[in-house]
């Protein structure tokens, strides 16, 4: 075993002396150790009911005959991170996760790991450090939270909290009934309840074999949840007895079946940056294009909130990532998963139970997947929009660049009523090294849409968005303002031509006149200039390499 480094022979009489210390006994000794990364914290909902979670895993891994072994991984709730300094460092703390699970893993020879874990850059994190490490690997996800009520309607957090502010600024609702929302939109623990980032990811992970089937959606607070826990932590030592490690599970076949499942989901565009990060970690070459490509050969067949009416609870209900599995089947690729069967073995064994939620192709949302890639003289090395979540009046426009440096500036001209129909609003310096960070958009996308704006206007950024944007709002334009990419010539009154259906995004200048507006730039000094970020800004690659770490 891996931690007989840690355990076996004369020169180890000081590491048992350690390892009896935290209460083993010698049988113990014998017995393969598991770590279990978990991201438990009481700030993040998604993550206060892993406590319960944990002592199911613990149960499964003493069941299936090894030594858990608890070690704690930073998280950050994006949602509370939002439209201020805070949203620079949740993509920055994926890479330190990955670290740590890195660090932990390899300074005590573990055996195995399981790593419970849900939210936006926390699950990717943890897949980056299991697939860097190769050591046997399995990931459980906490799992979906209920719908809100209130007034007999089913509440989401982005469109009855970040939507309904603008609405409350317009006077379109009373203070009493924004009073509500807020109490009612996020009833208990679990992930946001549409298809944002978190849900997106879960469910890519339960695609690529790398948890149980039926984790993605699963809800937080269900039994069944409990049970896979419990399952997952038996499952570890199998996994450890017959050496199956992420990279037999992570390929470039399980990778574009993610890919192809995201697209017809509709999922959040930061997969982007988390599948392209994944990649890299486990040597796979993956790049920006691939995206596009897979993306016109699967049709959006659900239509999950933001973009639609359903929720993640739905999904469950109508069978969950096998069913989509099994109307997929036709697509993805016979790839082997931690569970022991293959994909086809688990779409074959799937029902789907509710026809509307899970659509035939011949009645999909959309003739696409979920994901279009732009290019053009705006962005030369792509640029990343939800199509899924963008109306049909909105997938060609052209309109007047609204140039803001900062997203509290773009912010305050939309609850302003400065924006007016016709308006790009232009978000930069907001990249992986500008922002730093590359902060997510949620807040102007939403009081966008709040404000009545979501087919009158549209929003192009260097940063990123929440996977509860809709409309047209096109990010990761690469390369980034702080690099001086094309965004960062735009000025006010720029006619900005957008076509979704033909993959453009172009800038009506010529190609002499941005470069001599790119070298006649005044420098940006450094928004941050002590600490990790400023590190991190140094050391981070384009959004079109997946923000990874040179």
């Amino acid at each position: 075993m891996r931690s007989d480094n840690i355990k076996k022979g004369l020169e180890r009489v000081p590491h048992r002396a350690l390892l009896h210390a935290t209460g083993l006994s010698r049988k113990d000794l014998e017995r393969p150790f598991i770590g279990v990364a978990t991201s438990f914290t009481d700030l993040i909902p998604g993550h206060i009911g892993m406590r319960d979670l944990e002592r199911f895993i613990e149960r499964g891994v003493c069941y299936g005959g090894g030594v858990p072994f608890f070690f704690g991984v930073p998280g950050i709730c994006d949602g509370l991170a939002m439209g201020h300094l805070g949203m620079c460092y949740p993509l920055a703390l994926r890479e330190i996760i990955a670290d740590t699970i890195e660090s932990v893993c390899n300074a005590h020879s573990l055996d195995g790991i399981v790593c419970l874990t849900n939210c936006d850059k926390i699950t990717p994190g943890m897949l980056m450090g299991v697939a860097r490490l190769n050591i046997p690997a399995i990931i459980v996800t906490a799992g979906p939270m209920l719908s809100g009520r209130f007034n007999q309607k089913k509440l989401a957090f982005v469109h009855d909290t970040f939507e309904a502010l603008a609405r409350a600024k317009k006077g379109e609702i009373s203070e009493k009934e924004l009073t509500c929302l807020e109490m009612e939109a996020c009833p208990g623990a679990g992930s946001c309840q549409g298809l944002y980032t978190a849900n997106t990811m879960a469910c890519l992970t339960e695609t690529m074999g790398m948890s149980l089937p039926g984790c993605g959606t699963a809800l937080a607070v269900s039994a069944k949840k409990r049970r896979i826990a419990q399952e997952s932590g038996e499952r570890i030592l199998e996994l450890v007895k017959k050496d199956i490690k992420p990279r037999d599970i992570i390929t470039k076949k399980s990778l574009e079946n993610a890919i192809l499942v995201d697209m017809a989901l509709g999922g959040s565009s930061n997969t982007v940056l988390h599948l392209m990060a994944i990649a890299h970690e486990a040597g796979i070459n993956l790049d920006l294009k691939t995206f596009d490509i897979l993306s016109r050969k699967v049709s959006h067949i659900t239509n999950i909130e933001p973009a639609g009416p359903h929720f993640m609870e739905d999904v469950e209900y109508a069978g969950g990532i096998p069913a989509v599995l099994k109307r997929l089947k036709s697509k993805i690729n016979d790839t082997p998963t931690l569970s022991g069967k293959t994909t086809y073995e688990i779409a074959d064994q799937a029902q789907i139970f509710d026809e509307e939620v899970i659509r035939d192709f011949s009645r999909a949302y959309h003739k696409e997947g979920g994901i279009a890639v732009l290019y053009g003289n705006l962005a030369p090395s792509g640029a990343v929009v939800k199509q899924a979540a963008v109306s049909q009046k909105m997938m060609k426009f052209s309109g007047r660049a609204r140039v803001f440096n900062r997203e509290e500036e773009a912010m305050k001209a939309i609850l302003g009523g400065k924006i007016k129909k016709g308006d790009v609003i232009v978000i930069r310096y907001e990249g992986p090294a500008g922002g730093p960070g590359m902060r997510e958009m949620l807040a102007p996308t939403s009081a966008i849409v709040g404000m009545g704006l979501a087919d009158d206007v549209a929003l192009i950024t260097d940063g990123r968005f929440s996977g509860g944007t809709k409309g047209p709002c096109i990010g990761h334009v690469s390369p980034e303002a702080s690099a001086k990419g094309p965004i960062a010539a735009l000025k006010n009154g720029d006619i900005i031509d957008i076509d979704i259906t033909k993959r453009k995004l172009e800038v009506k200048l010529s190609a002499q006149e941005i470069k001599t507006r790119l070298k006649n730039l005044k420098p940006i000094p450094p928004k941050i200039t002590t600490g990790y970020l400023a590190r991190y800004s140094k050391l981070v690659s384009s959004a079109d390499k997946g923000a990874i770490l040179k």
